[in-house]
């Protein structure tokens, strides 16, 4: 659901004051816990240390972010894998023929070598 066009977007008055005086080139991370505040033109080239519940993800603001949360660009999940019995036989296959071609490339150097 967007915000009201008479009430304005969302911007974080903290987060503004952080900015107001610094240079975006120069500055170091800035900390916030604001992820409902929307990114404005002002934070262009600012990077933010996102909190996503457990740390601070870093995110660099760029011209196409405008519009957009601050939290869309730190994920609280965090994505493992899906599959089971399945996922893991496909997975040892896989590293089994990386082991393979890795020795035979091995072999190959040696007798080049000879």
């Amino acid at each position: 659901m967007s915000r009201s066009l008479k009430k304005g977007p969302y911007v974080d008055i903290k987060l503004m004051k952080k900015i107001s005086g610094k240079k975006p080139a120069g500055s170091s991370v800035i900390k916030t816990w604001a992820r409902a505040s929307q990114i404005a033109p002002e934070m262009i080239g600012f990077t933010f240390g996102v909190h996503n519940g457990k740390q601070h993800i870093e995110v660099f603001v760029t011209e196409d972010m405008v519009g957009h949360r601050l939290g869309e660009f730190s994920p609280t999940k965090k994505f493992i894998r899906h599959g089971g019995k399945m996922q893991k036989e496909l997975e040892q296959k896989r590293q089994q023929s990386e082991i393979a071609a890795a020795k035979a490339a091995k072999e190959s150097t040696s007798t080049k070598k000879k």
